[in-house]
């Protein structure tokens, strides 16, 4: 048959250009195991970027600077306050402001009616074996189109801090229902929904209302038992000194505005403990709110190679250590706990005593007509 045709220069450059292909992501797969931050599949990173509009306090600035020296890729990070802020800079731009956006998983519905986001390449991203099972199983409500729209990131609760020194309680009494005890009147905090929620949630138990989760499988149960839970909300108004609406907001409730007791999340509240301020967060006895805050990339991702190595930076044990003890926000990966330090861990366990992990009460999925729903109910009470 003869030799085999002589190969061009045009070939012999293909076939380089696969060589290092191969070779790239060879070191990419055992950098990762290693938990060292490599850029995947060849893209360049000396004049990357990757732009995110993310919570605040979920990506601290020692880790931007450690990838930026590991892979040359500049991250660019846009904070944002709340799902809805997240969802209005979305559709306001057509995603085309940002590579990754950071929904919570509860968000699904809304997400994909917007078809403003499209799969992750999971291949691209080798550290995603370092997530625990449980979260990534949450996240795969959102496949569609051909893969996921949602990796995990974060996760936390939605419960009760109070300062030590005007309040005294424990695990197991400690409920939702304090927060509108007499003496409390004119002393809380909350985000008007979320109250709303906790509200809604004790009526559900005593039975003037059906269980709190129905509300969001159609409109009449929703508007049934949200009429109910405006009405009562109503009453109570005059118990609440200040609202909150960020993560921020919640802190400077308690350190300057004079709250007592709120509604808030746990890492606002265990990071005023942490600087020594007398504040403790605890699930309450009915289980505390429950969410998980993950990665999306954008439909018009300008730079979707930088953000797939973004993510898989994200994932490694150190990043996720590094975040946990900064922030006092939850990871996803997997052996995090074990490795905080002292005063991080202890907040945890003081936050979850007991069983106070296995009552977790999740948020469901709210489509769209519900969010709608609830802010026009919000409206009403915050009118009232």
């Amino acid at each position: 048959m003869g030799h085999p045709p002589r190969a061009t220069a045009a070939t012999r450059t293909t076939l380089r250009a696969v060589r290092a292909f191969n070779r790239r992501w060879l070191l990419t797969g055992a950098a990762a195991s290693a938990g060292v931050l490599l850029l995947p599949f060849g893209a360049r990173a000396a004049d990357s970027q990757v732009n995110v509009l993310c919570w605040a306090s979920y990506i601290p600035e020692k880790f931007l600077k450690d990838f930026k020296k590991a892979t040359g890729i500049t991250a660019n990070v846009t904070l944002m306050g709340s799902n809805e802020e997240m969802i209005t800079q979305l559709t306001a731009t057509h995603g085309r402001a940002w590579d990754i956006v950071a929904p919570s998983v509860h968000r699904k519905s809304q997400l994909q009616a917007l078809g403003l986001t499209q799969p992750w390449d999971t291949a691209k991203i080798p550290n995603l074996k370092n997530v625990q099972a449980k979260y990534l199983k949450m996240s795969e409500s959102w496949a569609w189109g051909g893969g996921v729209h949602h990796l995990p990131h974060v996760w936390g609760t939605e419960a009760i801090s109070w300062r030590t020194d005007k309040f005294q309680t424990e695990y197991g009494t400690l409920s939702f229902a304090d927060l509108w005890r007499p003496e409390m009147k004119g002393w809380i905090q909350g985000r008007p929904h979320s109250l709303m929620a906790g509200i809604g949630r004790l009526l559900a138990a005593k039975g003037e209302i059906p269980p709190f989760e129905d509300s969001y499988k159609d409109e009449a149960t929703m508007r049934k038992s949200w009429g109910r839970i405006t009405a009562a909300a109503v009453e109570r108004k005059s118990w609440i000194r200040a609202y909150w609406h960020d993560h921020g907001t919640q802190k400077t409730n308690f350190t300057r505005n004079g709250v007592v007791m709120g509604q808030t999340w746990g890492a606002p509240a265990i990071e005023l403990t942490r600087t020594g301020q007398p504040i403790r967060y605890m699930a309450p006895k009915e289980g505390a709110f429950a969410w998980m805050d993950g990665l999306s990339l954008t439909k018009a991702a300008k730079n979707p190679e930088p953000a797939h190595a973004f993510v898989n930076a994200l994932y490694t044990v150190k990043a996720a250590v590094q975040m946990g003890n900064e922030t006092a926000y939850n990871s996803v990966v997997d052996g995090v706990t074990a490795k905080l330090d002292k005063p991080t861990k202890a907040a945890f366990e003081a936050a979850y005593p007991a069983d106070a992990l296995q009552k977790l009460w999740w948020w469901p999925d709210e489509p769209a007509w519900y969010g709608n729903l609830r802010g026009e109910f919000r409206d009403r009470f915050l009118s009232a």
